[in-house]
């Protein structure tokens, strides 16, 4: 049953792949004189994401935490990175950001071409030069008003800890004056692990946490707000396990 049904949701997530090309490049075509930000094209490339997941019987994703009142406030967003899952459920807030992505994804036929309609900005993790042109592209999305989105844990944890947040999207975020938003992610570490594309059930949540504000900031704070940070996803992390952990059991700690 298991090898069916992940038979049938690689099924759908190639056919919702294959008819979200036509749809993202109609949007694109359409609203690209006008969008400089490829605000657009980038919610329609998200919408896949999210009609990939209610179409899969294993996932049941949610979000929940502070609104943001307005989708054209630029903000640097950062998480922690569970799996390839986190992708799909973070895509179900409702504001376009801009995803700082490996670039072996971009060279990937169909979904490569969808993530440069939607703006999304490649990174090689291995090329300073690479990663400084990748900062310079945020700084250009964050200029026309439109948010990125970065783990800075750089890749996913094959355990349940978090790894030490990098500096990248602190700089971003203190160079531009740009506020942070943390999202806490729990539970997709179960729907699909590390090193696995095999889907599994898995009910997971994300969190939006209030703003960090880096109004005044230099160079010098840096590391104080990268772990500030990562205290903050941390910690909301812990209490999201938990409330995942009360619903698994029926109400048992």
């Amino acid at each position: 049953m298991q090898r069916l049904v992940n038979a049938w949701v690689w099924t759908e997530t190639v056919l919702v792949v294959l008819i979200g090309l036509l749809y993202v490049s109609i949007v694109w075509l359409c609203t690209a004189p006008f969008d400089p930000g490829r605000y657009a094209a980038g919610r329609a490339f998200r919408h896949l994401a999210v009609a990939a997941t209610w179409l899969n019987p294993y996932w049941h994703f949610r979000t929940s935490g502070v609104p943001i009142r307005d989708p054209r406030r630029p903000y640097v967003v950062v998480a922690n990175h569970e799996s390839y899952a986190d992708i799909f459920l973070v895509s179900r807030l409702k504001w376009e950001m801009k995803w700082l992505a490996k670039d072996t994804i971009f060279r990937i036929p169909i979904m490569g071409w969808m993530m440069r309609m939607a703006g999304d900005v490649p990174i090689n993790r291995r090329s300073r030069g690479s990663a400084q042109q990748a900062l310079e592209a945020c700084r250009d999305r964050l200029s026309k008003r439109v948010s990125v989105m970065i783990f800075p844990e750089g890749t996913r944890s094959r355990t349940d800890d978090l790894l030490p947040f990098k500096d990248g999207a602190f700089q971003l975020a203190i160079t531009t004056g740009t506020p942070i938003i943390p999202i806490a992610i729990a539970g997709t570490r179960d729907a699909m692990a590390k090193g696995s594309f095999s889907f599994r059930r898995a009910n997971a949540i994300c969190a939006v946490l209030e703003p960090i504000a880096t109004t005044g900031l230099t160079t010098a704070d840096l590391p104080e707000l990268r772990d500030r940070t990562r205290a903050v996803i941390a910690e909301a992390r812990r209490e999201l396990q938990r409330q995942l952990k009360i619903e698994r059991t029926g109400g048992a700690v």
